[in-house]
Parts: C-alpha cells; sequence; structure tokens
C-alpha cells in the first residue's frame, strides 16, 4: 500500500526516516495533521523509524503552551504503547520560539520511548540520525 504523505513531509523508507519541513506560521492545524500521520503510520507498521523536523523555514509559530504540552503528552502516550524500541525525533531550529516548542516537547518526552533532541546546526541533527547532512536537505517542494 502507498504511503500517503501529509503536505511538506518525505518519507525515506530505506532509512526509515520521516523528515518534516514547514514552512510559513505553524498552526494546530499542521500540528495535528502531522501527529496523526505518526498515530496512523506507527500502527500501520511494526518497524519504528525516526524524525527529523526542520523549523527553520518558519516565519513564526502560532501555538501556544497548553497545545503543546497537550501533543507531546498525547505522543509520549501513543508511543509508548507500542512497547516498541525507542526512536530519534530531531528537531533542527533557528529561532528562540522554535525553541521553547521544543523544549516543552522534550521535557514531555523525556524518559519515555520518543528521544528528543534540538540542533541548531544540521551535521549534528544528521550525525545523531544516523543520516548525510544531504538527506535532511532535500527539498520537499521538489521531491
Amino acid at each position: 500500500m502507498k504511503l500517503k504523505l501529509p503536505p511538506n513531509v518525505i518519507f525515506h523508507h530505506d532509512l526509515r526516516l520521516m523528515v518534516y519541513r514547514d514552512r510559513g506560521i505553524l498552526k494546530q492545524k499542521q500540528v495535528k495533521r502531522i501527529v496523526d500521520f505518526l498515530d496512523k503510520e506507527e500502527a500501520r507498521t511494526p518497524k519504528p523509524f525516526n524524525r527529523f523536523t526542520d523549523m527553520s523555514k518558519l516565519d513564526a509559530i502560532d501555538l501556544d503552551f497548553s497545545f503543546v504540552f497537550q501533543i507531546a503528552l498525547h505522543r509520549r502516550i501513543t508511543y509508548s504503547k507500542r512497547k516498541g524500541p525507542p526512536i530519534k525525533s530531531a528537531f533542527y531550529v533557528t529561532s528562540p520560539g522554535a525553541a521553547q516548542v521544543v523544549r516543552i516537547h522534550a521535557f514531555v518526552t523525556d524518559h519515555s520511548p520518543i528521544h528528543v533532541r534540538m540542533f541548531t546546526e544540521l551535521g549534528k541533527a544528521a550525525k545523531w540520525l544516523g543520516v548525510s547532512e544531504e538527506t535532511l536537505e532535500i527539498d520537499i517542494t521538489s521531491a
């Protein structure tokens, strides 16, 4: 079955890596779409996959603390039910607002099978995920 990807997402099947790179203003609607995709894909496939979220192309973030906390808690509970191996979720951030959102997510998912790290350098994120920097730089709009 062909995987139906949400906008601004590439899935590298060979690397078991989902890359999400949104542009413009990040709103609850986009986050809910990605979380729904993660929930469905995790339920569909027995093989875990890592994630890379590039927040460097965002102009603004329109998310409040309670929404970010709620989503992170949902992800923690949902993934913990899988009883599978841990996954890595890397966030590339270039703004204080993005960093604040990622810190909340990392705090809520701490000591769970979702290992979250925030990066300000793309190369370090690639190294942590075990992929090439070029893999993380692929332009989603042309893929």
